[in-house]
């Protein structure tokens, strides 16, 4: 940890001493994780309890989006368009002719900087980049060609290992009057600058806003100038809204309107974002990933500037209007433990229009993925195998023919009763035949068995076919795979300091997503689960949460996954009830 946070320093130099403590903190969880980039590159990625925050590639650190949210002046900022986003997270680079010219002139870097990629109007960033050149070069090249090599965006595989929050409302540090100089700049560049080189592969038509991008290589052309006047007069229509909004809000005092943004996003993330299975929920983690999702574009929160100077006022005063209850569940760090929902400030809370649409679209696709699982179907099947084959071509099947438990049953007892094997003394016993005797019988026992049991007969079958399972997902075909399905692995593992850890494997093969159990347990626990690769096999992943966390793996799994218990290995494992080491 020291060695990282010295690590740290020398890399992001605008680091000030307190930024870095609280960067990388003494006593928080920090978990190190191995992935590999779709060109096999080994990937060091630094986790805290919720996010990554570092990246390492060939011994250079990279921050993630996470960190330059929290940190939005880490890096020197280049903007562009929108759209540009999409291609962007799809694994393109930025060109330059991309990129948005600021009145005030770009930052200057030199071939090689680390640099951030932000989107106009916004200064959180959405991806990070190296500058392929310099910004003398980029000018002296007439902003062509490209400027910018990507190496993560929001919204790729790296942003998902964290809670994939949405970037925060960051106000650009310019005046409204130099971002319409800015716009309309741009949009003069725009029309004499008719090509944008992206260097991706082969992109599929898509229009975004001016821009139609199309299947070829590397390329998309600006379309039509009265899609950019239609644009344009969007836009200012939508400035000229925000202008009479906040000439209404001006009356207030700066404090008052910080006081009454924190209520609407406090009503706002309880009304939308919260659900009863969160608690409890770290204040600090509704502060960042429920209430900063919900402050309104171009206004960003600030307690400072508000009335209660501390988050922990402000959540007091709610407190005392019984809304809701805070404890502090460990030492110096406070949870939401009880909300009441049916408290009138909440119930009659009406979210804002801006919202209400693409906020209760994302909750209800993350409720849909929670709610639509429904264990599989899982059968066992047999093959017959060539040596097994004498056994069953009479009933007209060959080698390579799968059966179920019942019709491998059906077969034996009708080979039986036509051949007259049924032993007449005993009806329990079935007397052994030359066929019989090469399929079931070891060498050693064909001397000495002559007869065997019924159960002993079907059993000896049933294992010496081969094994196969049918897997059955709600709304799909049946699947058939090779031999028994393994189990649901549950394992505790111990780690350094005498600290636990549970290890979840084989979640794949049931249909469930390891990342979304890994965020469910990680919200019901408050603990860190991490993803990592699981040894020995090439595309698969195994889930790891801090704790001997069985027992709510057990009722996560057994009652609202309704998985069968068979299918689930180390339950047993669970520590005991009422005692604490």
């Amino acid at each position: 940890r020291r060695k990282l946070r010295t690590d740290v320093a020398a890399a992001f130099p605008n680091l000030s001493a307190e930024q870095l403590t609280e960067f990388i903190p003494n006593k928080e969880e920090l978990n190190v994780i191995k992935i590999y980039s779709h060109k096999g590159e080994a990937v060091t990625v630094y986790m805290n309890s919720r996010n990554p925050i570092l990246f390492e590639i060939e011994k250079a650190l990279y921050p993630t989006v996470y960190t330059l949210w929290v940190y939005p002046d880490l890096l020197p900022a280049f903007s562009t368009w929108p759209p540009v986003l999409q291609k962007l997270a799809g694994g393109a680079d930025l060109m330059l002719p991309g990129v948005v010219v600021p009145p005030s002139g770009f930052p200057q870097v030199e071939r090689g900087t680390l640099c951030a990629v932000t989107l106009l109007g916004s200064r959180a960033p959405v991806a990070v980049a190296v500058a392929t050149m310099s910004t003398a070069e980029m000018l002296a090249a007439g902003m062509k060609g490209k400027g910018f090599a990507v190496l993560h965006t929001y919204m790729d595989h790296l942003w998902e290992y964290g809670d994939k929050s949405c970037p925060p409302t960051l106000a650009p540090l310019v005046t409204d009057s130099a971002e319409k100089e800015s716009a309309e700049d741009e949009e003069d560049i725009a029309e004499k600058e008719p090509v944008i080189s992206f260097s991706s592969g082969p992109l599929q038509c898509a229009d975004l806003g001016d821009l139609s991008l199309k299947e070829r290589d590397s390329c998309a052309i600006l379309m039509g100038k009265e899609e950019l006047h239609e644009n344009r007069a969007a836009e200012t229509a939508e400035d000229a809204n925000t202008e009479v909004q906040q000439e209404a809000e001006d009356s207030r005092t700066p404090q008052e309107q910080m006081d009454a943004l924190f209520n609407q996003c406090f009503f706002h993330a309880l009304k939308c974002k919260v659900k009863k299975s969160d608690l409890p929920l770290l204040t600090s983690t509704f502060l960042r990933s429920h209430m900063f999702s919900c402050c309104p574009a171009g206004q960003q929160l600030d307690i400072k500037k508000s009335s209660y100077k501390k988050f922990s006022k402000f959540l007091q005063c709610m407190q005392h209007r019984k809304i809701l209850q805070v404890k502090e569940l460990n030492k110096g760090v406070e949870s939401i433990v009880e909300v009441d929902w049916k408290h009138p400030d909440i119930k009659g809370f009406a979210v804002p229009e801006g919202f209400s649409s693409a906020s209760a679209a994302q909750d209800s696709k993350s409720e849909d993925r929670e709610q639509v699982y429904h264990a599989p179907e899982i059968i066992p099947l047999y093959g017959v195998s060539a040596k097994m084959v004498p056994l069953f071509q009479e009933s007209g099947h060959r080698k390579g023919s799968i059966l179920s438990s019942n019709e491998v049953r059906n077969v034996i007892i009708n080979y039986v009763k036509s051949n007259e094997l049924v032993d007449e003394t005993n009806k329990n016993f079935v007397k052994v035949n030359a066929i019989l005797c090469d399929c079931l019988l070891d060498k050693s026992e064909q001397d000495e068995i002559s007869n065997l049991k019924w159960d002993d007969l079907l059993s000896r079958c049933l294992g010496r076919l081969q094994p196969l399972h049918q897997v059955t997902f709600f709304g799909q075909e049946p699947i058939v795979r090779k031999g028994n399905i393994e189990p649901i692995d549950i394992t505790i593992a111990q780690r350094s300091s005498n600290k636990k850890v549970t290890i979840i494997k084989n979640l794949e093969l049931y249909g469930l997503d390891p990342q979304c159990v890994a965020n469910v347990l990680q919200q019901k626990v408050q603990a860190s689960a991490t993803i990592t690769p699981l040894p020995g096999t090439k595309d698969r992943v195994q889930v790891q949460i801090q704790g001997n966390q069985i027992h709510h793996l057990a009722k996560m799994l057994l009652e609202e996954y309704q998985l069968p218990r068979k299918y689930i290995q180390g339950l047993e494992k669970a520590p005991k009830l009422g005692r604490k080491k």
